[in-house]
C-alpha cells in the first residue's frame, strides 16, 4: 500500500517542480532581456510616444509657437481642418504625387534588379551605378535636377533643343519632381528586388527550361510569384514614403510652394501653419489627420495581402 502511494505522489511533484523551474527560466530570461531592451525602449519612449501624445495634446489647443497660449478647445482644430480647401488640395497634391512615384518606381527597380542579376560583365558597377544615388541627400539630389530643369540653359532644355517651363509653370513642375524622385530613390526598391532574385532557387529555372519555356515564360510564371511579397513590400513602403513628399519638393522649388502652389504637399502645409503662421495647435490637428490617414492606407494595405494570400491557398 505504502509504495503504490509514493508512486502515484511521484509523477504530479516532478511535474508541478519542472513546471516551476520552466517558468522561473522564462522570467529570468525575461528579466535579462529586458535590460538589453530597456535603452530602446526609453529611447522610444522619449522621441516617438511622448511626441505623439503631446502633439495629440496640442491639437485640442490653440496653442502659438510661443507655447504661451495653450487654452483647451477641444475639437475646434478639427473641424477647422475638415472644412479647410487648402489643406484637401495639399493633400490631392500628395495623392496625385503617390499614384504617379509607385507603379513607376516598382516597375523601374524590378527592371533595374532583372538587368544587374543577369549581366556577366561589370556587375558589380551596374549595381553601384543603380544604387548610388539613394545616398546622396535630399538637398544635393534636389539643387542637382533643379540646374538639369533650368528652363534654357538646363541639360533637358539644351539636350532636347526646347525651352520648357519645367519649374515654372504648373503642368511640369509635378512632373519634374517626380522624374528627380525617381532616379534618386529607386535604389533601394532596386535593392531589396536583386536580394530577392538572388535567393529564388536556379533549379527552378533550369526545371522551365528544360521543359521548354523561354525567358518571358520563365520571368511570368516563377520569376513574379516568387517576388509577390517584395513586390508588396516595395509597393508599401512607396506609398508611405510619397505620402510624404517633401524635402525634393522644396529644394527643387526654392522652398516654395511651386507655381500656383502646384507642388505644395501635406507635410508642408503643415510646416506653413506651424512655422510660418505660428500656429501650432492647429499644425498639430492636420498632423494627426495625417497620421490617421497614413495609417489606413496601411492597414487597407495589409488586409488586401491578407486576403489575397488567404485565396490564394
Amino acid at each position: 500500500m505504502t509504495t503504490t502511494s509514493a508512486e502515484t505522489v511521484i509523477p504530479p511533484v516532478r511535474a508541478t517542480t519542472a513546471t516551476a523551474g520552466a517558468a522561473l527560466r522564462r522570467r529570468q530570461g525575461f528579466q535579462h532581456g529586458g535590460w538589453f531592451v530597456a535603452p530602446f525602449l526609453a529611447l522610444f519612449a522619449l522621441f516617438v510616444i511622448w511626441p505623439l501624445l503631446r502633439g495629440i495634446y496640442l491639437s485640442l489647443t490653440d496653442a502659438d509657437i510661443t507655447g504661451q497660449s495653450a487654452n483647451f478647445i477641444g475639437l475646434g482644430n478639427y473641424r477647422e481642418a475638415l472644412n479647410d480647401a487648402a489643406m484637401w488640395d495639399a493633400l490631392d497634391h500628395s495623392a496625385y504625387f503617390t499614384l504617379l512615384v509607385v507603379p513607376c518606381i516598382t516597375v523601374l527597380a524590378f527592371a533595374l534588379a532583372m538587368l544587374a542579376h543577369h549581366i556577366e560583365r561589370g556587375k558589380w558597377l551596374w549595381r553601384l551605378c543603380f544604387f548610388a544615388p539613394f545616398l546622396l541627400p535630399s538637398t544635393v539630389a534636389g539643387n542637382m535636377w533643379q540646374w538639369l530643369f533650368t528652363q534654357g540653359i538646363g541639360l533637358f532644355d539644351q539636350t532636347l533643343g526646347t525651352d520648357t517651363p519645367w519649374l515654372t509653370d504648373k503642368s511640369y513642375a509635378m512632373l519634374a519632381i517626380v522624374i528627380e524622385t525617381l532616379w534618386w530613390t529607386v535604389g533601394f526598391s532596386f535593392l531589396l528586388y536583386l536580394a530577392a532574385l538572388q535567393g529564388i532557387p536556379a533549379h527552378l529555372y533550369e526545371a522551365a527550361r528544360l521543359d521548354g519555356a523561354n525567358a518571358w515564360h520563365r520571368t511570368v510564371h516563377i520569376t513574379l510569384p516568387m517576388l509577390r511579397h517584395i513586390t508588396g513590400l516595395v509597393v508599401a513602403l512607396q506609398i508611405l514614403a510619397s505620402l510624404q513628399l517633401f524635402d525634393q519638393a522644396v529644394v527643387m522649388m526654392d522652398f516654395g510652394p511651386g507655381p500656383e502652389l502646384s507642388t505644395r504637399s501635406f507635410v508642408q502645409y503643415t510646416l506653413e501653419q506651424g512655422f510660418t503662421s505660428y500656429r501650432v495647435g492647429y499644425a498639430s490637428a492636420i498632423s494627426v489627420i495625417f497620421f490617421v490617414i497614413i495609417a489606413v492606407v496601411a492597414l487597407a494595405r495589409m488586409w488586401l495581402l491578407r486576403n489575397r494570400e488567404e485565396g490564394g491557398r
